[in-house]
Parts: structure tokens; C-alpha cells; sequence
């Protein structure tokens, strides 16, 4: 291992602890109901008049759930417990059944569908706040919530619909997010339904979202699981593949599957295609490799480095030092220059300046598996 990838590590470790965490589970909490604000504006300050998504909810109760458990912050615990009972007091949809998507900065129901991508976070942070703080209800939740999909949202061909609303797609994104939350309830209480579960998952991305012709992950769909006609259906996004790497690895390690040619495909491709010269990502490429929206969002570097430091693990000649300087460029180009110490520059245009200057709520849950990845490595390296 590379004394830079420690350096690194260490660094950023202590943005986590020292910065970023404070921040988020102090000044970007509504102190009245518990609930998360959805982002930090430019000049640093909180936008109290943001719409507030129920998936950001979900996403950061994951962020202290785990930052608890890694001892990176103090009283993540009543932190957690408040921002789940918002989401079971205000969230729920009226159905009784599920959660609703969108509430105003007064907590009124904006948008009350229920959607698939939603509930991928709302199964991810049941998975652990069980893991972490043994909350029994979080698993019932996860039974309650599989069973609603299931009965309600099931699709042709496997998988789910979008949701309760009309769309003219499905969408690989939020099933891949039901794929980590199935691992992670996996990891959390060693019931096999799960894993099956990961499993149901893994052959969608086999049949309908690998593409092995050009060595690409698919975005969007027909209902019957065709590729979408037009524009929208040549969409690659090298981040995406990144992300389906390390989730490979992780479902090979606990299913016994050898995923390492899908993930060694789709690593290179996403490598070849999407890294800039200045070792960025771009947002989309068509499945020859032409650059189709030449912007940078912060959170694929995230699943550029958890990529990366997974090939490493396995031995991939050149990983770390690729994980190395993925670090590096997200630490100095979207952390660092920052306005307020502990948020981040949400995505930079064709020319790498800033286009997007917020720092999303969201973003937060990509920056903290990353770096629990880099310094699990690091510590391994070490051993």
C-alpha cells in the first residue's frame, strides 16, 4: 500500500470527524422535529426553504448509523431515533403502507407518490439501524416494506415498477440500491431471504442491465425490460458502473458467485470512457465512449474510489494507485474548496468549474461509504 493512500485516509477520516459530521448531525438538523435539512447553500448557510425529500431522511440516518458505529461521532444513537420517528410520524403514506416522496419546508405532503428509489434507502437504513443500534422495528419495517413492493409494485420480466405513478421507463438505478440494501440486511442479521433476495437482483443485472457488447451497464427500460428507444436508452454513466463494481464484489464475497469478469469489464470500460485527464468522471457517455454530458457530479469519484480500492483488494495491478489519486482530485477539487468546512461542491460544468456550488444532503451518504472503504483498506494494508 502507498503511504499516500494512508495520508490520504487520515485526512479525510478527520474531515469526517471533525468537520463534516458536526456539521450535519448539529447545524443541518431541524432541532423541533429531528429531520435533516435538504443542503447547505453556497455562502455556507442552511436552506431552511429547500423541499424536503423522505429519501434524504433515509440517507442520513444510514450516514450516523454507521458513523456511530465507527466511533467517528458521539450521540449518533438519539440522532438516528429522532429522524426515524419523523420519517414513521410524518412520512408514512397514507395508505398506511410505505412512504410518501416529497414534504415542503413546513412538512405538508408536496408529493405523496411512492417510489421504488425511495425505498431502496428507506430498506438500507433499516438494515442499519438494526446493525447498529439492535432496533427490532427497523427489521419488521424491512418485512413490512419487501412484502408492499412485492404485492403492489412487482413488474414483468422481475424487479419492480418506478412506483404508484405513470413513466414511460424502468430504471436499473433504484435496483441497484435494493441490491446493497439486500446485502446490507444480509450483513445485519444473516437471513438467507435476503441474500435470495441480492441474488434476484444480481440476475437482473446479468439478463436485462449488462451490456456485453460494449461492456456497459443500461440505464433505462422499457416495462418489458427492452432497452428504451431514443436518446435516454444510449445513457452510460460511468459512475454507475463504478458503483455495480464494488456491489459485485460484495455479493460475490458473500453469495460465492465469481463476478470479478463483470466487474473487471465494467471497471476498464468506465476507466476508458468516462475518466477525465485530470482523473475525473464524467456525468454520462454513450456506449461507444463519446461524452455525452461533460459535467462532474461529486458522488461518482465517491463510487470511482470504492471501485477501485474493491479491484485493489483483489489484486487488480494499478487499482490503489488509481483509489489514490480518485482521492486526492475529491478532496481537493470538491471538499476542500468548499465555503464552509465540512460540505462540498455538488458538480463542476465541461470545464471544470464549479456549476453546481450546494452541497446536497444526499451526497453525504456517497462521501462516508467511500471513506469507510479507503480506511478499511488502509487498515488491512497495515495488518
Amino acid at each position: 500500500m502507498t503511504t499516500d493512500l494512508a495520508k490520504l485516509s487520515a485526512r479525510w477520516v478527520d474531515w469526517f470527524k471533525d468537520s463534516a459530521l458536526p456539521l450535519w448531525s448539529g447545524a443541518a438538523i431541524n432541532p423541533e422535529s429531528g429531520a435533516s435539512y435538504e443542503r447547505f447553500l453556497a455562502s455556507g448557510e442552511v436552506d431552511k426553504a429547500a423541499n424536503i425529500r423522505l429519501r434524504v431522511q433515509a440517507r442520513q440516518i444510514f450516514v450516523f448509523s454507521v458513523a456511530s458505529e465507527r466511533g467517528w461521532m458521539a450521540g449518533g444513537e438519539p440522532v438516528v431515533s429522532a429522524m426515524a420517528d419523523f420519517v414513521e410520524r410524518i412520512g408514512v403514506h397514507e395508505s398506511g403502507e410505505g412512504y410518501i416522496h416529497l414534504l415542503s419546508p413546513s412538512y405538508e405532503v408536496l408529493d405523496s407518490k411512492q417510489d421504488l428509489y425511495d425505498h431502496a434507502f428507506a430498506l438500507l437504513a433499516c438494515a442499519l439501524r438494526y446493525r447498529v443500534f439492535k432496533e427490532d422495528s427497523a427489521l419488521v419495517r424491512a418485512d413490512k416494506l419487501i412484502a408492499m413492493l412485492d404485492s403492489r409494485f412487482g413488474g414483468v420480466g422481475g424487479g419492480w415498477l418506478e412506483g404508484d405513478y405513470a413513466t414511460d421507463r424502468r430504471r436499473q438505478n433504484p435496483h441497484m440500491h435494493l441490491f446493497e440494501a439486500f446485502l446490507a440486511l444480509y450483513d445485519a442479521t444473516g437471513e438467507a431471504k435476503w441474500l435470495a433476495r441480492a441474488g434476484e437482483m444480481f440476475a437482473l443485472f446479468e439478463t436485462r442491465f449488462y451490456d456485453g457488447k460494449y461492456g456497459v451497464l443500461r440505464e433505462y427500460f422499457n416495462e418489458d425490460w427492452s432497452l428504451l428507444d431514443g436518446a435516454d436508452g444510449e445513457i452510460v454513466e460511468p459512475g454507475h458502473m463504478m458503483e455495480w463494481v464494488w456491489l459485485l464484489h460484495w455479493y460475490g464475497k458473500r453469495s460465492g458467485r465469481d463476478t470479478s469478469g463483470y466487474a473487471d469489464t465494467l471497471y476498464e470500460t468506465a476507466l476508458a470512457s468516462g475518466l477525465t485527464p485530470e482523473g475525473l468522471l464524467y456525468d454520462e457517455v454513450s456506449p461507444e465512449g463519446k461524452v455525452l454530458k461533460g459535467s462532474k457530479r461529486c458522488w461518482p469519484m465517491t463510487e470511482l474510489i470504492k471501485a477501485s480500492i474493491a479491484q485493489a483488494r483483489v489484486g487488480r495491478a494499478g487499482a490503489e494507485a488509481q483509489a489514490a489519486k480518485a482521492v486526492e482530485v475529491l478532496l481537493d477539487r470538491y471538499l476542500s474548496c468548499a465555503k464552509r468546512d465540512g460540505t462540498y461542491i455538488d458538480q463542476l460544468d465541461s470545464n471544470n468549474e464549479v456549476l453546481v456550488d450546494f452541497a446536497p444532503a444526499s451526497t453525504l451518504y456517497h462521501l462516508i461509504v467511500a471513506a469507510m472503504e479507503v480506511a478499511d483498506y488502509v487498515k488491512e494494508s497495515e495488518a
